[in-house]
């Protein structure tokens, strides 16, 4: 069973209480309370930031897995913007969709019509994890359209989510998804009809105006910006579903997506590759790139020994990672999704957010106090 914990923090005593389930201690209280800055500096200020986090313990014991879950400020009626997060669902998706179609699988070839990249979904799957590339997750949405993706989340028991759009592209809103070219065999293609989506329905959560002005068309709007029709993924949502994704055994067939084993090795394979393993420059692309817990304000290498199963997202002020971290040498394994907001001045689209100086390092040193806990905890 699920042992829940509640973490308020007090701003006028600067102390976190904790409504701790009875017989565990609450293992936030002391990471949130720590004199590190990369830490203090966002507790100092925490209603400037939308923190949430969620913190799993995972102990095995006579072959059975046990989670005890620890929550800081979580709320998924709060809304914040979770951007390339919702890559994580859709590329399994693409992979179900694909068990429904006769001579296909995640290596057919294929290009949308209209484009000049032709690909397969095994590479851009991949390419979501390694680099969070958006065109990557433009196809697959343009493979999968709106009501595809959100009535087959819906069916499961994930939690609330709502995917609407395609990520910075011009026609991101588009209801009409773009047919694909794909290859048969080397000489044969086919081609798939559009499809037509329902339009995003406003969504009634508190927040989704945010800020005191925004940028459009390089002209300044003195109102806050709407996110009402945006994607919709709260924390616990990417939570629950990374844990039906790395622990599949331990759910029923309605609480997850269903795929085959070598499809969720591939899965996991994707999830932790670093980007220098795909052939990317790792001056530009380095092991932290995409691993914003332990590694994400720094550019050393990621040791063999540590293995970080996520999705990112960076958008708006907004970033957020949802990991699984295993590191074999210390036997550790651990899930943590956090998510914060660094938007000093209010403006969006201004390209003005601190995410070198707070946003990266506060999740950096997040990740590192949990990973130390976690080697010191007695199980």
């Amino acid at each position: 069973m699920k042992n829940y914990v509640l973490c308020v923090f007090v701003i006028f005593t600067a102390i976190i209480s904790c409504d701790t389930a009875k017989g565990h201690k609450n293992p936030l209280q002391q990471v949130l309370s720590s004199d590190n800055p990369k830490i203090k500096r966002v507790m100092d200020s925490i209603g400037q930031h939308e923190v949430q986090i969620i913190y799993t313990q995972i102990d095995r014991k006579e072959g059975r897995v046990h989670f005890t879950d620890f929550e800081f400020q979580v709320n998924s009626s709060q809304y914040f913007y979770p951007a390339s997060t919702v890559k994580f669902p859709v590329a399994l998706l693409a992979l179900s969709k694909l068990n429904q179609m006769e001579h296909m699988d995640r290596n057919t070839r294929f290009y949308i019509e209209g484009d000049t990249v032709e690909t397969t979904f095994a590479a851009e799957i991949q390419k979501i994890f390694a680099v969070s590339d958006n065109e990557a997750y433009n196809r697959l949405f343009e493979f999968l359209g709106q009501d595809y993706i959100n009535d087959k989340l819906s069916e499961k028991a994930f939690g609330p989510i709502r995917i609407s759009h395609r990520l910075s592209a011009p026609n991101a809103d588009e209801i009409t998804t773009k047919p694909l070219v794909i290859y048969e065999n080397d000489s044969t293609t086919t081609i798939t009809a559009p499809i037509i989506n329902t339009s995003a329905k406003a969504l009634t959560l508190n927040g989704t105006e945010k800020g005191k002005g925004f940028y459009s068309d390089g002209e300044l709007v003195d109102e806050a910006f709407d996110f009402s029709l945006k994607n919709h993924y709260p924390i616990r949502t990417q939570h629950q579903f990374l844990k039906t994704v790395m622990f599949p055994e331990q759910f029923t067939p309605d609480q997850k997506i269903n795929l085959r084993d070598d499809q969720l090795e591939f899965v996991h394979k994707a999830m932790h590759k670093l980007p220098k393993k795909m052939g990317y420059d790792p001056e530009t692309y380095y092991d932290g790139y995409c691993k914003f817990f332990i590694y994400g304000d720094t550019k050393n290498d990621i040791p063999e020994h540590i293995k970080i199963y996520n999705k990112v997202g960076d958008a708006y002020g907004t970033l957020t990672d949802c990991a699984y971290v295993k590191d074999t040498k210390n036997d550790v394994e651990f899930m943590l999704t956090a998510t914060i907001l660094v938007n000093k001045d209010g403006i969006f689209n201004d390209d003005a957010y601190e995410y070198d100086e707070i946003g990266f390092p506060f999740l950096a040193e997040l990740g590192r106090e949990i990973h130390q806990l976690e080697i010191d905890r007695k199980k």
